[in-house]
């Protein structure tokens, strides 16, 4: 197991190498009109993520807030084609939960608007976007329904997954942008890391322990 181990870690740190060594090719051979012209675009770059994080924040964005009724929807959508609604229940305990990982995505995910419809108060809304079963988020991408989070079934189908894990579930719509593997699940990806820090403690250990053997007489 060690050995796969150290295998997989050197084959890593070869192409990691290798990937470094090109990039570092390629700026060698950049005159200085080629280094002027990436700043340049680097520059415009940034003022054009500038100018649209402005214009989020302008409608709304950065925060989670409710709609009051389904008209509030439609004008909202014409301002921001990527939309993060939660259809939830005063009844409905699971919904304070939604509203406390959304609240803190909202503030990190401007790129997309966060909000809140109360399904039993918006009844045209909730039987045209087909809800179902509270709680339900629906992910709209480009002004267009892609996927629903029905339940906390996605989520591990337990009360208390993290924020990450909606974060995560949430982007396989593309809502969001995410940097993040959308392969796997950050929750399992966590219990991986752990239990592979413990097999790597044990692999210690039993070195350890055939180290004092050498000793015993």
């Amino acid at each position: 197991m060690e050995q796969i181990l150290q295998q997989t870690l050197v084959s890593a740190a070869s192409q990691l190498e290798q990937q470094l060594d090109s990039q570092i090719n390629q700026l060698d051979n950049l005159d200085s009109d080629d280094i002027q012209n990436l700043r340049n675009q680097r520059l415009n770059e940034l003022k054009e993520l500038n100018k649209k994080k402005q214009e989020w924040l302008n409608s709304g964005h950065g925060q989670y807030s409710e709609l009051c009724d389904e008209k509030e929807f439609f004008e909202m959508s014409k301002k921001s084609p990527n939309i993060v609604v939660h259809f939830y229940r005063d009844s409905t305990e699971r919904c304070k939960i939604v509203d406390k990982h959304l609240q803190i995505l909202s503030k990190k995910h401007i790129e997309a608007k966060f909000c809140k419809v109360n399904a039993e108060k918006s009844p045209f809304l909730t039987q045209r976007l087909r809800i179902k079963v509270i709680p339900t988020i629906a992910l709209i991408k480009d002004n267009k329904t892609k996927d629903y989070i029905v339940g906390f079934d996605d989520l591990g189908g337990r009360d208390d997954f993290s924020t990450e894990m909606m974060e995560w579930r949430i982007a396989q719509s593309g809502a969001i942008e995410y940097s993040g593997d959308l392969l796997t699940p950050p929750d399992v990806a966590k219990k991986q890391k752990n239990l592979l820090q413990q097999q790597k403690k044990t692999i210690r250990g039993r070195q350890y322990d055939s180290d004092d053997s050498d000793f015993d007489d």
